[in-house]
């Protein structure tokens, strides 16, 4: 699919020169998380890292918020998620096919463009991108702890790798609220802009991505993510294998070609 969604789906799908661009859309309610919207974002994300003319993904909130966690009214109402677990509600909080599991699991990089508001899932799912740029402005809230849960969508995993322990446990334990510019310099989020610049950055971050062998970024992001859990022997050595497998490709061979040439590359992605 490369045509925008409809209006009146819950998150909208565009791609544009090797760039797919992901959008929350429930405007209305912060972008607030529906079972319908977990489905949805699960499944572009999904065929995003499958397309093969996509090489980059930027994910944002459509209105003034990038996503301001689950549907809180739905679920008090008993027909959102962490409703009414009878209904079958409950379901929705599985790992399987998961928002935050589809991402870790991604080959294409991800950038967050965080637009305004992140509580909750939002934050979890910012964090779960490779790259996050934030309005200076943007509030992100991590007060779990204020309401008796904890980062239940991959945060208390990515926040003691991104930050350390100590800033991890900060974040945590006083579960503050912090703005861009604040998560900017704590390290939350890569850079900090004005409002109206976040999407213009993150285009051009992913067009520049795009721009570069994808192949090479996609095996990239596959050691790092694989770093996270082998020793250095292990690591290495499959960086070797993956490394062995890129100098065959046509993509290397335009890479010494365009420099040997002064040239700017183009790559085809085989």
């Amino acid at each position: 699919m490369t045509d925008q969604e409809q209006a009146g789906d819950e998150v909208l799908y565009e791609v544009s020169n090797h760039v797919a661009t992901i959008t929350l859309n429930r405007p209305h309610r912060m972008n607030a998380i529906s079972g319908l919207m977990l489905r949805q974002l699960a499944d572009r994300l999904a065929e995003a890292d499958l397309d093969p003319e996509v090489r980059a993904i930027i994910l944002t909130g459509a209105g003034k918020a990038f996503c301001a966690g689950l549907d809180i009214k739905d679920a008090i109402a008993g027909t959102g998620i962490g409703g009414d677990t009878k209904s079958g509600s409950g379901r929705h909080m599985g790992t399987r096919n998961h928002p935050t599991t589809v991402m870790f699991e991604m080959d294409t990089p991800v950038i967050a463009a965080i637009n305004g508001a992140a509580a909750g899932f939002g934050l979890d799912i910012a964090l779960g991108a490779d790259l996050r740029i934030a309005s200076e402005s943007a509030k992100l809230v991590t007060g779990f702890a204020k309401r008796g849960v904890v980062p239940e969508s991959g945060g208390t995993w990515y926040l003691p790798r991104l930050l350390g322990w100590a800033k991890a446990a900060e974040i945590g334990f006083l579960g503050r609220d912090m703005n861009g510019a604040e998560a900017a310099e704590f390290g939350l989020v890569n850079r900090a802009v004005a409002a109206d610049e976040v999407l213009n950055v993150a285009n051009e971050w992913a067009a520049e991505i795009a721009s570069n062998a994808p192949l090479a970024i996609q095996a990239m992001k596959r050691l790092f993510r694989h770093g996270l859990t082998e020793d250095f022997p292990a690591h290495v050595h499959h960086v070797l294998l993956q490394t062995m497998l890129l100098f065959q490709s046509a993509d290397f061979r335009e890479g010494i070609n365009s420099f040997a040439e002064r040239r700017p590359p183009e790559f085809k992605g085989n």
